[in-house]
């Protein structure tokens, strides 16, 4: 699909000003604890995550910590976070990959980051923008919401919309694009109920029926 390159500007003009000091809300002292946040995050909000991982932290510290846990043990503590079973199974895999493959070590790769249990697209550039800065673009619910609202894509599969958006988006930008839509979405671009009137992307906005010019 083709993108009008003016409106791209105004976007990224608009998010960077409204949203100058974007950083992820998931709580992390290192890599590991960013990755397994963010494994948790999964189906649930930051701030549950964040309710439950100091707990879940000053317990189980390293990947050792976690791959010779009783599992039934990271069960419990995640539970608030649902899907604990799965969750508490991705995450001992992991740890355990970790150590086999990485001698215990987040990877700073895609690739790499893939081939770990639980870990997906959103997960793997989640923890590669955070932890170490390599450029990405997380496609989660509002960065897909707003994406397709806003006209940069029209695909439904998160892997094809971080694509399209690439394609449009200077490099330099990904880190903080995908940080701006999650706020933007939170803050006025809601699934439900979007504020559109109170949006300065509104008179550019598909939603607004203004034609690009």
């Amino acid at each position: 699909m083709t993108v009008n390159k003016k409106h791209i500007a105004i976007i990224l003009d608009f998010l960077e000003k409204t949203y100058p000091d974007v950083v992820t809300q998931l709580r992390h002292e290192n890599p590991f604890q960013l990755l397994c946040a963010t494994i948790l995050s999964a189906q649930c909000t930051d701030r549950q995550v964040n309710a439950v991982t100091p707990a879940l932290f000053a317990r189980f510290k390293t990947p050792k910590d976690f791959a010779e846990a009783d599992i039934a043990e990271i069960e419990a503590l995640i539970r608030p976070t649902g899907f604990f079973h799965a969750k508490a199974k991705k995450l001992k895999g992991c740890a355990e990959a970790l150590i086999t493959r990485h001698g215990g070590e987040v990877p700073r790769d895609m690739d790499s980051l893939l081939a770990l249990p639980g870990v997906g697209r959103k997960t793997a550039n989640v923890v590669l923008n955070a932890a170490f800065g390599v450029p990405g673009i997380v496609v989660d619910t509002h960065v897909k919401r707003i994406a397709f609202r806003l006209g940069l894509t029209r695909e439904t599969d998160p892997e094809k919309i971080e694509y399209d958006l690439m394609a449009v988006l200077p490099e330099k930008t990904w880190i903080a694009f995908s940080l701006e839509l999650i706020y933007h979405g939170r803050a006025l671009c809601t699934a439900r109920k979007p504020r559109c009137p109170e949006c300065g992307l509104y008179p550019i906005c598909p939603r607004s029926g203004v034609k690009p010019g």
